[in-house]
Formats: C-alpha cells, sequence, structure tokens
C-alpha cells in the first residue's frame, strides 16, 4: 500500500505543477485553489508512504516522478520542446527512478 501512496503522491506532483502553471502566477483562484489542493494531497500521501518506506527511498522517487511527469505534461499539453541532450537526460532521470525502486529492497 505504501507504494501505492507513493505513486499517487508523485501523480498529485503532477498535477499541482500543472494547475501552478494555469494559475498564472496565481492570478486566478479556481487553478490557484486547485494547486494548493493538489500540495495538500501529495505531502499528505507521502507522508502515507513514509510511514512504511525510508525517506532515502521516497523522497527521490516522489520528486522523480512529479519531474518527469511534469516534463511530460509541458511537452504534451503547453507544447514545451526539448532538445535531443534533455531528452537523454529525461531518461536518465526515468532509469535513476527505475534503478532505485529496482535495488532498494522494498
Amino acid at each position: 500500500m505504501a507504494w501505492v501512496s507513493l505513486v499517487v503522491a508523485g501523480l498529485f506532483e503532477m498535477f499541482w505543477a500543472t494547475m501552478m502553471k494555469l494559475s498564472e502566477g496565481f492570478s486566478k483562484l479556481n487553478y490557484s485553489l486547485l494547486t494548493l489542493i493538489g500540495m495538500v494531497a501529495s505531502f499528505y500521501f507521502l507522508a502515507k508512504a513514509l510511514h512504511s518506506l525510508p525517506m532515502s527511498l521516497a523522497y527521490p522517487i516522489w520528486t522523480g516522478i512529479g519531474a518527469v511527469g511534469s516534463i511530460l505534461i509541458g511537452v504534451i499539453f503547453f507544447k514545451d520542446h526539448l532538445s535531443l541532450l534533455t531528452s537523454f537526460f529525461v531518461l536518465l532521470l526515468i532509469a535513476g527512478i527505475i534503478g532505485i525502486k529496482v535495488t532498494s529492497g522494498h
């Protein structure tokens, strides 16, 4: 269940980052509120995951899910451009997240 909580926390990390972008500097109330709700939910599920998982495992995976997911959202929905080199480093992030999980023993 801790892994499910951690993945949900990462998904909410992506959600609040997207809502913050849409809030246009917190000038749009609805998106600003959704940003705060997403932040609280992300931290809540991270805290649940930390009951069973070590911080040295859970925190980097949580941030990695949020980072990679936000990059994908930026590219798909906001038409952000990634250079070939940047794409390579995103793949390294994904490999790092998978590597941390596989070698953690949890």
